[in-house]
């Protein structure tokens, strides 16, 4: 037996000509809580409040941020402005290190010592930096003893 299975499952139903239910609710609840203000206020302080519902209706039916509905941003931006947050404070005594004096140093200038690093050391090395170890002197070839 051969089953049809469906292509298009995230694709939400046209069913109000070219919008989709959510879409008509939205544009359907902007309509009718703009009438509802018309009819209870001066046309002045009436025109005032509907723009910004028929801007929000308009842009909760057809607006999206990264393919996601802009209803599911508006959510996240309360859930955050209104919920809890944890803000830690870490104080760290720094304590200033004195700089040595040339006599200390040798009078000059001298030299660095640059250690030679093999590829092995270095792969080593490089591997522990990428995944925040501590540098340890002991190899991996000890750790495995």
């Amino acid at each position: 037996m051969r089953y049809q299975v469906p292509q298009f499952i995230e694709v939400e139903d046209k069913i109000f000509g070219p919008l989709t239910l959510k879409q008509f609710v939205y544009l359907a609840g902007g309509v009718g809580l703009s009438f509802v203000v018309w009819r209870l206020l001066p046309l002045f302080l009436a025109l005032i409040l509907i723009l910004p519902i028929l801007g929000l209706s308009l842009a909760l039916a057809f607006y999206k941020v990264n393919n996601r509905p802009l209803l599911n941003t508006l959510e996240y931006a309360l859930g955050y402005f209104l919920g809890n947050k944890l803000y830690l404070w870490e104080t760290k005594k720094i304590t200033p290190r004195k700089k040595p004096s040339q006599k200390e140093t040798g009078g000059g200038r001298e030299a660095m010592h640059v250690p030679k690093l093999s590829e092995s050391k270095l792969k080593d090395l490089a591997w522990s930096l990428d995944i925040k170890e501590n540098l340890n002197p002991v190899t991996r070839e000890e750790k495995q003893l």
